[in-house]
């Protein structure tokens, strides 16, 4: 039990670095969940501090979730009797939730996109990939970025029926369950957005700036 409660605590304490944070107020001074949208993410970040600090943003996020498999996979390792599954499926939730509720920063961060994705990517790379192009697809279409999470958070449940190859510790035993909580968590944090884009409101992307 206490391994599953380490790693735990050391995927949400990874997920709480909020680098988005981080960033605005090294590059631009200001704490970037005061400005835009007031959220902690990376689309926020390009909009109110530019390019260079949402791209390391984008980066350092999908970081915390692949080095939090990571660790769920050493700790795997090092207690033999453990459940390797339920480790990684541990590993992905807290990071994911974490970076939502960031205790290092009065838990208010961001949607929990890039992190579960460097969570899906790790635990699965062609899932991940699929997730991927069908979120970068929806977004060019929409131009907007929640309308492409939050297609790529449904879609994952639904590959996690129809593909049992190529997970990182063994063939998706039990992740069924697990992608439809983390799903869950990322469509969760985007009700706002999703009430704007049913009102027509969201706010759209800009591909020639």
């Amino acid at each position: 039990m206490a391994v599953y409660i380490v790693v735990a605590i050391i995927a949400y304490a990874l997920g709480s670095i909020s680098f988005s944070v981080i960033f605005s107020r090294k590059f631009a001074g200001f704490d970037v969940r005061e400005k835009g949208s007031l959220n902690g993410g990376s689309t926020n970040v390009l909009r109110t501090v530019g390019k260079k600090a949402a791209a390391l943003t984008l980066i350092c996020d999908i970081s915390k979730g692949v080095v939090a498999i990571i660790v769920a996979l050493i700790a795997g390792k090092i207690a033999q009797n453990a459940d390797k599954n339920l480790l990684v499926q541990i590993a992905g939730l807290f990071a994911v939730l974490g970076h939502t509720f960031p205790i290092f920063f009065e838990f208010r961060g961001g949607k929990g996109v890039a992190t579960a994705l460097g969570v899906i990517l790790i635990t699965n790379w062609q899932i991940g990939l699929i997730c991927l192009v069908f979120a970068l697809v929806l977004i060019v279409f929409s131009k907007m970025v929640s309308m492409g999470s939050v297609g790529a958070a449904i879609l994952f449940p639904v590959l996690t029926l129809f593909i049992s190859e190529h997970y990182i510790v063994s063939e998706g035993s039990g992740y069924l369950v697990y992608s439809i909580i983390l799903a869950f968590i990322v469509i969760f944090n985007h009700r706002a957005n999703i009430q704007r884009i049913l009102s027509g409101k969201e706010n759209k992307l800009s591909f020639n700036k």
